[in-house]
């Protein structure tokens, strides 16, 4: 998966008894070309089936596709053994895979898993030192010494292989600021699009922290989550009444994406159902199959 790509996956929530569609699912999206799979990381429901178990088997059972927990439910996974378990599947896996990172969402079940309660302030501290650790125990190099607020480790050897993006789902102003800075790409919260107000007042604050820094804003990408229906026909109308995408033929959704990538400068979009959840297969064969080839060629077109 080339960092220039715009790169084209699903979503999936999997329980234990989705194994055998999940494991349809995530095949036939390899066969097909797609870059990426995504589970959510929700450790506190039982019926869940582990989402860093399940991207390491899916890992084995493909050869093209690469995998990720959108977003890693970072208070339960602490940051050092998160950069063990990442590295490993990045090296088992010849590089398929990225590190989808969250501050934590529901803490009160969060808490209920163990874990100490962190203040939304604390938590986003906490994320963006995870996120630089997991960069510093990759890659090699001589053994490191972190002295963090929420993570210390001591003369620890990072691993030999290099670290994977790193894409998160920040929401808040803190966090968006952390993105900026040690981040290689968003997935803006609450499936916002390029249309959205979320997305307009929140991408700025991300281009601004890279500045800050001295980073390039474009190398933080943006990748969408993006819910919609893949209909026979065109609709009258591709958005609700409040702006929101609800979906079309395949050929709207194919001249959205295009326009979306050459005047937004999107890096990526995931399919989910309508309503957030895993898209069925009928959809799911029409986005690898019709939907990512023509926005691919014509990317391809235009840019020449």
């Amino acid at each position: 998966m080339n960092a220039q790509d715009v790169v084209f996956g699903f979503g999936a929530h999997s329980t234990f008894g989705d194994q055998p569609e999940l494991l349809s699912l995530v095949e036939r999206a390899d066969r097909d070309g797609l870059d990426l799979f995504s589970l959510s990381d929700h450790p506190y429901l039982g019926e869940r089936l582990d989402a860093y178990a399940t991207v390491g088997f899916l890992l084995g059972r493909t050869e093209r596709i690469a995998g990720f927990a959108n977003v890693t439910n970072l208070p339960t996974r602490p940051a050092p053994m998160l950069a063990r378990t990442v590295t490993s599947l990045a090296s088992l896996s010849g590089g398929r895979v990225v590190v989808g990172m969250g501050a934590g969402g529901l803490w009160d079940r969060i808490a209920d898993m163990g874990v100490p309660k962190l203040s939304p302030a604390d938590a986003v501290d906490a994320f963006e030192e995870a996120i630089t650790l997991v960069k510093k125990l990759s890659g090699g190099g001589p053994p490191v010494t972190f002295e963090g607020r929420h993570y210390r480790v001591d003369r620890i050897a990072p691993a030999p292989a290099a670290a994977p993006p790193v894409w998160t789902g920040s929401v808040g102003r803190k966090s968006l600021a952390a993105t900026g800075r040690v981040a290689d790409g968003w997935l803006p919260g609450h499936a916002a699009d390029w249309l959205s107000e979320r997305y307009r007042t929140s991408r700025p604050v991300i281009d601004e922290a890279a500045a800050a820094v001295g980073r390039d804003p474009r190398e933080v990408r943006t990748v969408f989550n993006f819910p919609g229906r893949i209909t026979d026909r065109p609709l009258p109308a591709t958005r609700d009444g409040g702006g929101r995408w609800i979906g079309g033929s395949a050929e709207q959704w194919a001249e959205e994406l295009t326009g979306v990538v050459l005047e937004h400068g999107a890096s990526g979009f995931m399919l989910f159902s309508p309503d957030g959840g895993t898209s069925d297969a009928v959809s799911l064969g029409r986005w690898g199959a019709e939907i990512v080839p023509a926005v691919r060629e014509a990317i391809a077109k235009e840019r020449g």
